[in-house]
């Protein structure tokens, strides 16, 4: 593998239709496979939750995730951030189904007017006895629910709050929380608002994120989590961190569709090489 003599990066914003909200990430489309220490490098320089970097093969594309510290295997955001650019740059016709070969299997995304769908795995949440480091990560809050991810590949903690406030005002001790065994902790309730259907926010202090601005792959999780609660397969979901951002998501046997919207928010050219 090389290192490219000339990248450019684009930045969007992803699960917004506003510049400045959502989550952003950056997307690297390459022409060929790039040495990994390279991608990490970039990925670090970045200092996003996620830099994605993808080049043509055969059927698709085949795309990768990292932090600025770690590759991750799922990464929801990115992915809605990769296809916006395929289609926004002219890579690929509008009409076209975006695929993505990953760490996680086939993952695709279409185009639907202003909105793109990403079909990602299902990755459901059992109830288990809750850490007690968590417990005290949390910092007083009672979990109504805590459950433990079954199928992901790198597992999550679910937590339901009592209410919406509570997910808000959630402020926990990132430092124990980066010892927990899993990658990230999802926190979520029932929505305040009558339009939304249920909140949440997300924590990776292990990955190097301490709050994830809004985390797509969560949903795989969220979405059956609340399909079993409500009694319902099509929700519309928001999550509350700072930038916040909103996502539409619907449970299907085996996996999750979760649609969003995206803005390129920067262009820029990469200069420089290790």
């Amino acid at each position: 593998m090389t290192v490219p003599t000339s990248l450019q990066i684009l930045q969007v914003d992803a699960f917004t239709a506003e510049p400045f909200a959502g989550n952003p990430a950056a997307v690297c489309v390459l022409a060929a496979p790039v040495d990994e220490d390279w991608m990490r490098a970039i990925a670090a320089e970045m200092n996003l939750s996620e830099t994605a970097f993808l080049h043509p093969v055969e059927d698709g594309y085949h795309l990768r995730w990292f932090t600025p510290t770690t590759e991750v295997d799922l990464c929801g955001h990115a992915t809605l951030a990769s296809a916006h650019v395929l289609w926004s740059e002219g890579h690929l016709d509008p009409g076209a189904t975006a695929r993505f070969h990953t760490r996680s299997g086939l993952l695709t995304a279409r185009l639907e007017e202003d909105w793109i769908t990403l079909n990602f795995p299902r990755q459901p949440m059992e109830p288990i006895s809750p850490d007690p480091v968590l417990l005290k990560a949390l910092r007083g809050q009672e979990p109504l629910f805590v459950g433990g991810s079954t199928t992901a590949i790198e597992g999550n903690y679910l937590v339901e709050l009592a209410s919406e406030a509570h997910v808000r005002s959630l402020q926990p001790d990132f430092s124990l929380m980066a010892t927990l065994p899993v990658m990230g902790v999802i926190v979520t309730s029932a929505a305040e608002d009558p339009a939304v259907d249920f909140v949440s926010r997300y924590f990776a202090p292990a990955a190097g994120i301490n709050e994830d601005p809004v985390t797509g792959s969560a949903h795989c999780s969220l979405a059956p989590y609340w399909q079993e609660k409500l009694g319902k397969d099509t929700f519309l979901a928001r999550q509350v961190s700072t930038r916040g951002g909103l996502l539409k998501v619907t449970c299907q046997a085996d996996r999750v569709l979760i649609s969003g919207q995206a803005i390129t928010v920067l262009r820029g050219d990469l200069i420089a090489q290790l």
